[in-house]
């Protein structure tokens, strides 16, 4: 240590370079680095999903759960298979341990998958992975909606086709998003409806009618012909591209004539089978999108991307159709980013006031000051090259004055030996009194220097069990202990090189403390001294008077209440109806339709309402057509009239469902 101040004193420029490049670097750091809310916990897991239209729940877990199940048992690295099992659809979820890494679980999945395959019976359905996201994947949502005067113009299956086909194109591709899901109204199809009497009539089996219309809808190549030195590339054209050409489609022959499509059924637009819905203030059904992100991805860039990419979207949907958002992962970011500034700003402030004030010294108040942002962006630096993002964990725990505390013992003694040895200083020649101060400063700096190390080395110290946890705590608390350890060591180093040089360009001693740090301290010293005289004298009842406010802090820290995070206010609700077993989609549609009325109607403070019901397309959150999730948008809270605070609100939310449903 003494080596490296002695180094620093005598290349002063060097270390304000250093310093102005920590800066510059920690600037670019705080730009670039992941910004989320809060820790992502969630596990390392892959989800098979496989769906099946056709086969009830305990079909669906003998036939196509159990082969997933049993063949996944035997990967390498698994923690924990759980599945879930319903009407038409099977979710097998495969937890991994952290230090496996993301890509290797699906890689291996991905060859196990063609033996699960083989084991369920054909038309059952085929599994496939559900994207490379997180619990915290879902980072916007958004409905897909018509305004008044055009409503009679679009029906749900317009939409959702309008979704599939313009919107949901368009926002793939966007760095950071893996997916984006499609949620609610018809997925459009052909159908053809065949009348059982004429298929009898004319003797022709329902299997030549679906081999027909599949040797009849398809597209052949015939290489090339070169004539003429030019090439001719040959090709049968056979797609079906209307309802017409399903009527025209030849079926049979008898007695010499085609029997056509027409000729047995009627062909018409229909729908595939859905496991869920969307609906929204009380208006009937919507279509939502989901756009899911890349687990590991910048929330705030990503979401700012796809905002982007919605705005350029909007231009080219149909008159009268417009995107409306209903949840933005960005604002809970912004408002959790904003209480990370006004933290870290508000600290920082009280931080350098009290400094200057005790130290009596505005000098050596503002060399301890910049030691703060310096420590935050040191911090910032080897959080971007730890991959730990920023949210209200990381850097909502950073304690500035056990940041400082080393540098408060360096400056005060510094500022102390240069004030006391001012007059003999002044009395040397130039280069003397230079190399006086020098020496000074670096003795001084050497001898507070080990007993701060010492002592920030304690604090890191108490880290090691934090660094040491795994699972959901891991996850949750190590970002702090790396995030506070990170700005520790910044505030060690900067308190060898830094503070040394810039006391000694700054600190000119031969003033006394100011008149209210003096004011201060002799008030202390006056209360102080009396009492540390009488618990000198009475050790029995000083030791005894300690182990009983121990004895009684216990008591009172063991009845306290606890809670593993600090509750987190999105400033929304979610409310989950369940309605009994076995609830069809169209009546658990008219309930929530029902609920949302009675909510948009009722309180003046919400601003929309959406339910999501069942299960959508990629079903990552696999609900019952009888489950819903209804997600109340709120108007700010300086503008609520129906009640003063949020859980009154809710109170009377309930009241009003209960007296609808």
């Amino acid at each position: 240590m003494e080596k490296v101040i002695r180094f620093s004193l005598r290349n002063k420029a060097a270390v304000l370079l250093f310093t102005a490049f920590i800066v510059l670097v920690g600037i670019w750091s705080a730009l670039n680095l992941p910004v989320g809310a809060v820790p992502d916990i969630t596990n390392n897991q892959v989800q098979v999903i496989t769906t099946s239209t056709s086969l009830s729940a305990e079909d669906v877990e003998k036939l196509i759960t159990a082969p997933i199940e049993l063949e996944m048992g035997n990967i390498q690295g698994v923690k924990e298979i759980r599945s879930v099992s319903k009407f038409g659809l099977s979710v097998v979820t495969i937890v991994f341990d952290d230090d496996i890494g993301t890509y290797l679980p699906r890689q291996l999945i991905a060859e196990k998958l063609v033996t699960a395959s083989s084991a369920i019976p054909a038309n059952y359905g085929k599994p496939f992975m559900g994207p490379i996201s997180t619990g915290l994947g879902e980072i916007y949502q958004y409905t897909l909606d018509v305004t008044p005067g055009f409503k009679d113009q679009y029906s749900t299956m317009e939409l959702r086709t309008i979704h599939d086909w313009v919107v949901r194109r368009q926002l793939a591709g966007i760095p950071g998003v893996v997916e984006v899901n499609t949620w609610g109204g018809f997925l459009k199809q052909y159908e053809v409806g065949v009348d059982p009497q004429r298929l009898r009539g004319l003797n022709i089996s329902l299997a030549e009618v679906v081999q027909s219309l599949e040797n009849n809808n398809n597209v052949e190549g015939g290489a090339y012909i070169e004539h003429s030195g030019s090439t001719y590339f040959v090709r049968g054209e056979g797609r079906m591209t209307s309802i017409e050409d399903i009527e025209k489609t030849v079926v049979a022959k008898r007695e010499g004539t085609s029997v056509l499509i027409r000729d047995i059924g009627d062909v018409r637009y229909g729908h595939a089978p859905r496991f869920g819905a969307i609906t929204a203030n009380g208006d009937g059904e919507k279509i939502l999108g989901q756009v899911m992100m890349l687990k590991g991805a910048n929330s705030l860039a990503v979401i700012k991307a796809v905002k982007e990419r919605v705005q350029a979207v909007q231009a080219t949907l149909p008159e009268g159709v417009f995107i409306r958002p209903i949840l933005d992962r960005s604002d809970l970011i912004s408002r959790t980013t904003k209480t990370i500034e006004n933290n870290l700003i508000e600290g920082c402030l009280i931080v350098v006031f009290v400094v200057v004030l005790l130290l009596g010294n505005l000098r050596s108040g503002f060399i301890i000051g910049s030691l703060i942002p310096l420590s935050l962006l040191f911090a910032l630096i080897l959080m971007k090259i730890g991959g730990v993002d920023a949210n209200l964990m990381s850097l909502g725990a950073i304690d500035f004055g056990i940041i400082i505390d080393g540098a408060v013992i360096i400056v005060e003694y510094l500022a102390f030996r240069i004030s006391a040895s001012y007059q003999q200083i002044q009395a040397l020649p130039e280069e003397e009194r230079k190399a006086m101060r020098t020496e000074i400063i670096a003795a001084s700096a050497t001898k507070m220097m080990k007993s701060a190390f010492f002592g920030q080395l304690i604090i890191l110290i108490v880290f090691i069990p934090i660094l040491s946890m795994t699972g959901v705590e891991g996850k949750m608390f190590i970002p702090m202990a790396l995030t506070f350890s990170f700005a520790l060591i910044g505030a060690m180093v900067f308190s060898m090189t830094y503070v040394p040089v810039i006391s000694e360009i700054f600190l000119k001693g031969g003033k006394e403390k100011s008149r209210v740090s003096t004011f201060i301290f002799d008030r202390l010293e006056a209360l102080y001294t009396p009492v540390l005289g009488w618990a000198l004298k009475n050790g029995k009842i000083t030791l005894g008077f300690a182990a009983a406010t121990l004895v009684v802090g216990y008591l009172l820290f063991s009845s306290l209440g606890g809670e593993f995070v600090p509750t987190l206010d999105e400033g929304d609700y979610v409310i989950q109806p369940v309605l009994p077993t076995g609830t069809s989609l169209a009546e658990t549609v008219r309930i929530t339709t029902l609920i949302e009325k009675e909510l948009t109607d009722k309180f003046p403070e919400v601003d929309q309402v959406v339910s999501r019901i069942g299960a959508a397309e990629v079903p990552t959150d696999p609900m019952s057509m009888e489950e819903s999730d209804v997600i109340i948008r709120l108007h700010p809270p300086e503008t609520w009239v129906s009640a003063t605070s949020k859980d009154a609100l809710a109170d009377s939310m309930k009241a009003a469902i209960q007296r609808v449903v």
